[in-house]
């Protein structure tokens, strides 16, 4: 039963049921004794009624015989002799016991009362038996305009709960109405207070997935665009191999494809790497790393490119320094950390990393004696396929590092900051919690 509406209508049916059940009980057993009490109250009101009369008469005599009376009056003398009767009955008690009593004669019990007055004693009896069955009735009919009212309460009860659940069943509707494309925010209006934190948390989620999808759709236009370009250089240079008129132009040739290889090689590397540390994709779970060890494998990748521009980098990673990350990722960021150093700086640069602890938090510092960026252009860099005006004509960068390692940094909960630094250059600062 997992249905709300099914639970709800089965609960209050259930609720309904019982407490008609035990309102009827009750007003059925309240009628019946007040019923009794009344009935009573009338055998004490006529034998009290008789007490002080001193002989009857024949008219009333008569009246007492009607046998459409369930009562029957009985009066003795004193001594037990029967003066009067008020009809023959082969099963009247034969004394009177003072006051209430029930008699039992031959199978039949009568409810009676007895009053002693003026030398005689009047009895006035009823048929149990009757009594029970005039009680039943007005009990009855105590508890029929209940039995009655049952099923429209319950019809009510039904119309209530379905109505009540008709903001829900109204959302559902809507939510199964969209297709994968639509992510606007779901109608809040004239909802319950229990369902409207769900529909909140709803539409901030479709919120977050357009923004998702958005940015997706940008990354896949942006990288279509930005591989267009290699793409084509590529098939430039293959056409000149096989137009080159001899052995020198020809190897000039295999030289400047095998360059457009290698740079679209990386491009579509980096795109790989910003798409595996995009927020919500699949990676691996965050352990202990020794960043220090992380960064200096990195440099490791980073030396060869280092070596032919003549660039000297220099760790300080004096003990180790240990977070919570994925040693993958932290290796990718300090490598392209490193490569955008030493690709954008001149020549003979000077790059200094450093792994330290600094009030608790890991740190990862990376300065370099290049030209640096204007503080104006520092939040455009972690943009992606994004690239100064004065850098791009002379490297073949493709605009993706620093846009991956903001990911990387945001996925280890890190802050970035771009600096000025002592070298000259630029200073990169990633400060793990």
């Amino acid at each position: 039963m997992s249905s709300i509406r099914t639970r709800l209508l089965v609960s209050l049916l259930a609720t309904l049921a019982l407490a008609a059940l035990v309102l009827g009980g009750s007003t059925y057993r309240n009628t019946l004794e007040e019923a009794q009490s009344l009935f009573d109250y009338q055998l004490r009101q006529m034998a009290l009624s008789l007490r002080d009369q001193g002989e009857i008469a024949p008219d009333q005599a008569g009246a007492f015989a009607d046998a459409g009376l369930d009562f029957v009056v009985q009066i003795w003398t004193v001594d037990g002799r029967t003066i009067y009767a008020s009809r023959q009955h082969s099963s009247l008690p034969s004394r009177a016991v003072l006051g209430f009593a029930d008699v039992s004669v031959e199978g039949q019990t009568w409810r009676t009362f007895s009053v002693a007055a003026r030398d005689r004693v009047i009895q006035v009896a009823q048929p149990r038996q009757i009594r029970e069955r005039l009680a039943a009735a007005a009990a009855l009919h105590s508890v029929l305009p209940l039995l009655l009212l049952a099923p429209a309460l319950a019809l009510f009860v039904g119309w209530l709960v379905t109505a009540t659940l008709k903001p829900l069943r109204r959302l559902s509707q809507e939510v199964m109405s969209r297709d994968a494309e639509a992510l606007s925010a779901l109608p809040a209006a004239d909802l319950p207070d229990e369902v409207a934190p769900l529909v909140t948390s709803l539409n901030a989620l479709l919120q977050r997935l357009s923004s998702a999808f958005d940015a997706q759709r940008a990354f896949v236009a942006d990288a279509a665009h930005e591989l267009r370009s290699p793409l084509t250089a590529l098939k430039l240079q293959v056409q000149m191999l096989q137009r080159a008129p001899d052995d020198t132009a020809r190897s000039e040739a295999v030289q400047q494809l095998a360059q457009g290889v290698e740079r679209a090689t990386r491009l579509v590397e980096q795109l790989l790497t910003l798409a595996r540390n995009e927020p919500g994709a699949r990676q691996a779970p965050l352990v202990s790393v020794d960043l220090g060890e992380a960064v200096r494998q990195a440099l490791a990748d980073t030396g060869p490119m280092a070596a032919e521009r003549g660039t000297v980098i220099e760790l300080d990673a004096q003990e180790p320094v240990q977070i919570q990350g994925d040693a993958t990722a932290l290796r990718v960021l300090a490598r392209n950390l490193a490569d955008n150093a030493v690709r954008y700086a001149p020549e003979g640069a000077r790059v200094q990393v450093r792994v330290a602890r600094e009030a608790g938090a890991a740190v990862l510092t990376v300065d370099d004696s290049g030209p640096g960026i204007p503080a104006a252009e520092r939040e455009r860099v972690f943009d992606r396929f994004w690239r100064r005006e004065a850098s791009a004509a002379t490297t073949s960068g493709s605009g993706l590092g620093m846009a991956i390692v903001k990911s990387v940094a945001e996925r280890h909960g890190a802050q970035l900051s771009l600096q000025d630094s002592p070298l000259g250059g630029l200073r990169v600062v990633v400060r793990f919690p």
